[in-house]
């Protein structure tokens, strides 16, 4: 069985039949002329067949050697492809990302980042899959996503989680009566139509327990799953909310809001699987996605 030639060998080779010198190949390589000598004669053992014929005073691939020039040409190709992908994947220029969100967020503040995110890094791919947060820790535990965003989260055995608290306001249409007002408390909201956050979640429940220490009772109106539904309905005139302000600076120039004092501060968590080691380039995202919530956060 013959042995594999060196991708070392394979070069000199090329080099040495597209100048038809071992001179020439010497100095295009920067390494000596007995240096290639002793390579070509290695080969031509090797591949028991002589590999260049003399003629004109020039080196004329053999016919066997004419064969197996374009194999060799793919080879030498393929390895450079690979040897700058890896260095690309080492610099986080490459690679494939795969981010499990919430409906708000893959329509309001993660196309930002993701566009900037990809500014300086032209072979990186990223799929960006929205949906309910239970379905979300469903694909991270599966593995299925490198990372996810979520309302806040308990914890799970395989799943790492950070968790970070986002400045809630009181969000309200234009040209309200509370736009007169600096920051707005519960008493404000007395008998005032709210549109509020699903009656099961943390963020309703302390929030509702706000408003039974202040003893005001707002009129519940609208009930939605997610912070970017109410501003929707807000905007359009149909009562007052508490959202992130992550979400209601989204929506700048179609609201107002001001800030809400007790502050119900919102948990977003940033998730992915711990039972699968995490990319640079996760690493990376998840890292800016935290860096763009910073003067957010409380």
């Amino acid at each position: 069985m013959i042995s594999a030639p060196k991708l070392r060998q394979l070069e000199i080779l090329k080099t040495v039949a597209d100048h038809g010198s071992m001179t020439r190949a010497a100095q295009s390589l920067g390494i000596s002329q007995p240096a290639i000598s002793r390579v070509i004669s290695d080969l031509s053992d090797l591949f028991g067949f002589p590999l260049f014929e003399r003629k004109d005073g020039l080196l004329i691939p053999s016919q066997e050697t004419r064969y197996i020039l374009p194999d060799i040409s793919r080879v030498i190709e393929l390895m450079d492809h690979i040897r700058g992908t890896t260095q690309d994947l080492t610099a986080r220029r490459a690679g494939h990302l795969r981010v499990a969100c919430l409906p708000g967020f893959a329509t309001s503040h993660l196309p930002k980042i993701v566009a900037s995110f990809l500014e300086n890094r032209p072979d990186v791919t990223i799929t960006i899959e929205p949906d309910r947060p239970e379905r979300i820790l469903e694909w991270i535990i599966g593995e299925q996503y490198d990372c996810g965003i979520t309302d806040a989260f308990d914890g799970h055995p395989t799943i790492e989680t950070t968790t970070m608290n986002i400045r809630t306001v009181c969000i309200f249409p234009l040209g309200h009566r509370f736009s007169q007002l600096a920051k707005i408390s519960p008493n404000h909201l007395d008998n005032e139509r709210l549109v509020h956050t699903r009656r099961d979640s943390y963020f309703f429940q302390a929030l509702s327990e706000t408003f039974r220490k202040h003893s005001v009772a707002p009129k519940q109106i609208v009930e939605t799953r997610q912070f970017t539904g109410a501003c929707e309905l807000v905007s359009l005139g149909v009562g007052v909310s508490i959202v992130s302000e992550l979400d209601a600076r989204t929506y700048t120039g179609r609201l107002d809001f001001r800030p809400f004092t007790p502050n119900i501060p919102h948990q977003l968590s940033l998730v992915r699987p711990t039972h699968q080691a995490p990319s640079m380039i996760t690493l990376d995202f998840m890292e800016k996605f935290k860096e763009s919530l910073e003067n957010l956060q409380v």
